[in-house]
């Protein structure tokens, strides 16, 4: 049995600036590039099997799951990697490999940022 190394995990950094996607709705109406930029993070979460990928990331104790803890949702294993990438491609998420294995972190800044475009919340309120 070969000895096991635990990695560093890498910690977002807190003062890190949050560049919002987009205005409060309430605030004014969006522009075509920010309904554009919206839409696809949306849609993104809009079908049922990424949005369980992305709450159990999202759920997962150490802030990050490997794609091997979070597969069992139902669809082959293509069709999960097929959905991660989409969530990677609307911002929802990052990834990182390790050795074999991929692991998935929420992208804290976006979410944030989609928090206050539905609640109204001024940037500096989280």
């Amino acid at each position: 049995m070969s000895p096991t190394k635990s990695l560093p995990l890498i910690e977002p950094v807190a003062d890190e600036a949050v560049e919002p996607c987009c205005p409060p709705l309430t605030e004014r109406t969006f522009t075509a590039e920010e309904a554009e930029r919206t839409a696809k993070m949306f849609k993104a979460l809009g079908d049922p099997v990424r949005l369980r990928l992305f709450s159990a990331v999202a759920s997962h104790e150490s802030g990050e799951a490997c794609v091997c803890d979070i597969s069992d949702v139902g669809v082959s294993q293509p069709t999960v990697s097929h959905h991660l990438k989409k969530l990677k491609e609307a911002g929802l998420l990052t990834s990182e490999r390790r050795g074999t294995w991929v692991y998935y972190r929420v992208e804290p800044s976006v979410v944030a940022a989609m928090g206050r475009l539905l609640t109204g919340a001024p940037s500096g309120v989280s």
